[in-house]
């Protein structure tokens, strides 16, 4: 078998091309967007209306007072939590409304 040197795996590719046509960025929000369930759980997600990243701050709606006090204690985690789950630092802060 011969090798070539220009070998690349498939995921470098994709990640070569989102860059260079400016979409990094807004996969890596919608991978956030995508695990706030998974990261929450289903009972808080229930509670959540609207999520949207600008600046790297991730503004969430929430029904519930009491869902939404909650969160304000753990933003920290949550912050943690949900860049491990899109593979990098994305949102620096949580605005919960």
């Amino acid at each position: 078998m011969i090798s070539d040197s220009n070998e690349q795996t498939l995921g470098n590719v994709i990640r070569q091309v989102l860059r260079s046509y400016g979409l990094e960025k807004k996969v890596n929000e919608q991978r956030i967007i995508s695990n706030w369930e998974k990261v929450t759980g289903p009972m808080i997600s229930k509670y959540t209306r609207n999520l949207r990243i600008r600046n790297h701050v991730l503004y969430v709606e929430i029904t519930s007072s009491v869902v939404r006090n909650e969160l304000n204690y753990a933003k920290e985690k949550l912050i943690t939590a949900l860049n491990e789950a899109a593979g990098q630092e994305v949102i620096k802060k949580i605005v919960i409304r």
